[in-house]
């Protein structure tokens, strides 16, 4: 085994799993959060701008670089911990604090990130979270006061998760100072580790809620551009059922239909991938929570089948829509070019018959011309014969006239097989 040749990645590939472990946090404790995308084209962005807009934030606190290449980072920024990652789309930066402000989700909280540094960030904020980690109070009617206090009641989301080991709350609406809050009350003897996971999970679950709905808007395009394109399609099919127009025409419109959703799939392809990506995501970090109903009030998975889910259905009607759309306009295609081909078909053996027709008039105008033609040499030769044989019409005492008749079947019968002759040869 000493022996034995590693394959090239597999240190890295068995570090990435080590590469995000959970931050411990202490009780209490605060966390803010942000990410940042940008607003085009984020998937293929220049990702070395991300890395030295953290160097920049870590210069001000003379913090170490991350390695090069790197896309995650977790370390001391003064009296704070950070830990930053690069996505596929989207970078996020997450600040821990030991303590809570005695006005709960105060935006100093914020202040960690420098106005300037946030004005020089590559891309802009798709969302941002303000956390709130206390030890839980004596009795759940305390929480659910402190709940009601804080957050919009219609919108509050507060469950029980990791089997009672916290109660989590939020209300998923932005707070005057443009974040989202959540509360996470901690159960005595919760573990570092795992009060880092829930926090992350919060995170997480915000930060996918976002990203996935950033497929909505597309989805509400896509339907509206469906509808005229629907319009179209379905004058083009009664036009080809009635006939009104000739098939190259409606070809030539039903082409262009295909075109524009061929190209309508193309731009939408990747947002809609990602909707459903982040969907499968978000899902899987609420149900890695474990949750349990806090005093009958919804949960956070039930806030999103409410809230969340309809957004959802509708970006998957439109992709749905958008392929059946697609295949229509190919099914209606395939049987307008084979009309088109049938018409043609038809078109070409009307000119093969024609084709046929004109050959056999033009063979009989040959033959015609042939019969001709042998008259016509034939006279010639007669007379050019009569010239060779007028001195013998004397001694064989015989007219030029008896002569001349004597000849004439001779060279006719003569012309005429010659020219059959030839016929032949040109026919071989």
């Amino acid at each position: 085994m000493m022996n034995l040749t590693d394959h090239p990645g597999r240190y890295d590939l068995a570090n990435e799993l080590h590469a995000r472990p959970s931050p411990a946090l202490c009780v209490p404790g605060t966390a803010v959060y942000l990410a940042i995308k940008r607003p085009d084209n984020a998937a293929n962005r220049d990702r070395e701008a991300d890395r030295q807009h953290l160097i920049a934030l870590l210069d001000r606190f003379g913090a170490p670089h991350p390695s090069p290449g790197s896309n995650h980072y977790f370390g001391e920024i003064g009296r704070y911990h950070l830990k930053w990652e690069q996505h596929n789309e989207f970078v996020s930066y997450t600040v821990f604090s030991e303590g809570i402000s005695s006005r709960a989700f105060d935006p100093a909280a914020f202040d960690v990130f420098p106005d300037d540094w946030l004005a020089d960030a590559p891309g802009a904020r798709i969302t941002s979270a303000h956390i709130r980690v206390q030890q839980m109070p004596g009795t759940e009617k305390e929480m659910d006061k402190l709940v009601r206090d804080w957050f919009v009641s219609e919108s509050i989301a507060s469950t029980w998760v990791l089997d009672r080991a916290a109660m989590v709350a939020g209300d998923f609406r932005i707070d005057p100072a443009g974040h989202m809050r959540f509360v996470a009350f901690i159960s005595e003897g919760t573990g570092k580790r795992r009060i880092g996971r829930i926090v992350q999970r919060l995170c997480e679950i915000e930060t996918y809620k976002t990203m996935s709905m950033l497929g909505f808007p597309v989805a509400r395009d896509i339907h509206r551009q469906l509808r005229n394109v629907d319009g179209e399609l379905t004058h083009l099919v009664g036009t080809m059922k009635r006939g009104d127009e000739p098939a190259e025409a409606t070809l030539g419109e039903l082409l262009s239909i295909s075109a524009e959703l061929e190209e309508l799939m193309a731009s939408t392809s990747f947002r809609m991938g990602a909707t459903r990506a982040y969907e499968a995501i978000l899902n899987q970090r609420i149900g890695a929570l474990r949750e349990e109903r806090f005093r009958g009030r919804q949960t956070l998975s039930e806030f999103m089948m409410r809230r969340y889910d309809p957004a959802m259905r509708t970006t998957k009607s439109a992709a749905t829509q958008l392929e059946t759309m697609a295949a229509r306009a190919a099914r209606a295609g395939e049987l307008l070019r084979t009309r088109v081909d049938v018409e043609r078909a038809e078109q070409n053996q009307a000119l093969l018959e024609s084709m046929d027709a004109r050959a056999k008039m033009q063979l009989r105008l040959q033959e015609t011309v042939e019969g001709l033609s042998v008259v016509a040499i034939s006279y010639y030769a007669v007379s050019l014969a009569g010239y060779l044989f007028y001195p013998l019409a004397g001694p064989l005492n015989m007219s030029k006239g008896t002569l001349t008749a004597l000849l004439t079947l001779p060279v006719v019968l003569l012309v005429w097989m010659s020219v059959r002759r030839i016929r032949k040869s040109l026919g071989h």
